[in-house]
Formats: C-alpha cells, structure tokens, sequence
C-alpha cells in the first residue's frame, strides 16, 4: 500500500477544493479528509482520479460516495471527540475511516457481503478500528448497542426507517438521504425528545439505495 507524496499532495488539493468550492468549514472534516487515502480503497485503475470530486464503482454494483457527500454528511453530523456513531452501509470503508479519523467511536453495518470482507480486511490494513463492524440489515440498525449519539445512512431509502430513530439518544442527530430511487434529498433529524423530531433539509443527491435484508 503506497501513499506517496503525489497522493498527499492531491488530497491537499481535495481539502482546499471542499473547503473553498463546497463551502466545508468544520476543520476536523477537512482534516480527516486530508488523513484517510482515498485511492487505497478504489480499484488501481482509478487510482490517478481517487481525489476528484467524483464517484466510482466498487464490489456488489455499489459505488464509492463523491468526496463532497463524504465531507458534507460528516459535517452535519457535528460529530464531537468520543461519540458513538452508527453507520449504516459501511461500503468499501472509506466513510468509516474518516468518521475514525474524527475520533467518533464507529459502530458500521453492511448487508453485502463481498462489501463487509474487503471493508474489513481493508480497514485493518491502514489501522482504522471501528468499534464494531457487523454484516447485516441496515433497517434494523443495531439495538445491541443503542443508543447512538450519531447515525449516520449512506444509501438512499424510500421511506425512514424508523427503527434507527428509537436508537437514536435524545439531543442525537441522523444524517440521511430519503427518496426514490434516481434523486433522494438529504435530510438531518434531531431527536429533541422521546416524541420530538426535527427535520432539516439540504438538497438533491443519487445514492444507491437501501436494501432490506443481507446479500451474501
């Protein structure tokens, strides 16, 4: 695994373009940005274009999120030193990694099962630890280790899963795209009481969608 100057050099420039382009201004995002490898979780091919601002196909006909819709999902979730963060939809592990590199305690479920071995193996590889990484249905979240300070969801769904809600703490925010299928807008809900849920909104995205169940 090579991280050589040109790659250091190149995530500098990503950093720069997040922080002047997209308008990212929590600087533990933009740091962690600057830290996690991008190219070393895409295939070799696409290596030369890991730090545009651009999305690339990865196992199980997924694909690997624009590094702008890592930076602003992360951003919104205000994420503070030792939360507890649930991520639903681990992918190939590079969202988790930045999350990690925020110092956020990553508790991540993927349902694919090609996905969560390469994810797994590939994490290890560069020292990046989630606190637990499980292979299973996202819907379901994990209520063994409820409640999370933080949720984050990096697939689209149709509907909320509301599940996720009930493991969110009170004062908890979830960062989430909800949609059909070709566009979903990204919505954050704060959990303001047991009965309580505000909503934000923040503009059109495409993410795969989320799917029921485990594909093995």
């Amino acid at each position: 695994m090579v991280d050589s100057f040109v790659h250091k050099g190149k995530r500098k420039n990503l950093v720069e373009y997040l922080r002047q382009k997209i308008g990212i201004s929590d600087e533990r995002v933009l740091a962690a940005m600057n830290t996690v490898p991008r190219h070393l979780f895409i295939e070799s091919i696409f290596e030369d274009f890991a730090y545009e601002d651009r999305a690339f196909p990865i196992l199980a006909h997924q694909t690997i999120s624009h590094p702008s819709t890592v930076a602003e999902q992360s951003e919104l979730l205000q994420i503070k030193s030792g939360e507890k963060v649930l991520e639903i939809g681990t992918g190939c592990g590079y969202q988790t990694a930045v999350l990690i590199a925020m110092e956020a305690l990553v508790y991540t479920v993927e349902r694919q099962k090609d996905l969560f071995d390469f994810s797994k193996i590939k994490l290890r590889e560069m020292n990046f630890y989630p606190k637990f990484q499980s292979f299973g249905d996202g819907f379901a979240g994990l209520p063994t280790f409820a409640p999370f300070d933080k949720i984050i969801v990096t697939c689209g769904a149709s509907v909320l899963p509301t599940e996720l809600l009930k493991q969110l703490k009170v004062g908890g925010k979830m960062v989430i795209p909800l949609g059909p299928t070709d566009e979903q807008v990204l919505y954050r809900f704060t959990k303001i009481s047991l009965t309580e849920i505000q909503k934000e909104e923040f503009g059109a995205y495409k993410f795969v969608p989320m799917l029921n169940n485990t594909n093995q």
